[in-house]
């Protein structure tokens, strides 16, 4: 049986998103599931996901932890992997008021959103 935040997981994944992503520049952490945490550049959020640098391949469907700046670690799981970058979903959809602070702190926060 599918959980609930499964289904909106898998239809924020989609390619056809449900939420806009914002390109910014975001020092944070990243941890596979099995590895150690390292350091990596947060390139795009979204409240259904991220995109990331992280030089060692991932897996498609490994599980992973990116923790950003003053934020507990949110589980991620990996859609893909590219030349370097990394595409992942969080496991539950980040609430809206903690993406609009995230989205102020780096300096994003004259992009309109829908919310």
């Amino acid at each position: 049986m599918i959980h609930q935040s499964q289904d909106r997981y898998t239809l924020a994944a989609q390619e056809d998103r449900c939420a806009p992503r914002t390109k910014l520049t975001i020092p944070a952490q990243l941890r596979a599931s099995g590895g150690r945490a390292f350091q990596t550049v947060v390139h795009d959020l979204s409240i259904s996901g991220f995109s990331a640098a992280a030089i060692n391949r991932m897996h498609e469907g490994q599980l992973c932890w990116l923790t950003l700046p003053g934020l507990e670690s949110l589980q991620a799981q990996v859609v893909w992997w590219e030349e370097c970058l990394v595409g992942c979903a969080f496991s539950e959809l980040l609430s809206p008021f903690v993406h609009e602070s995230i989205l102020s702190r780096y300096g994003a926060a004259d992009i309109p959103r829908p919310y």
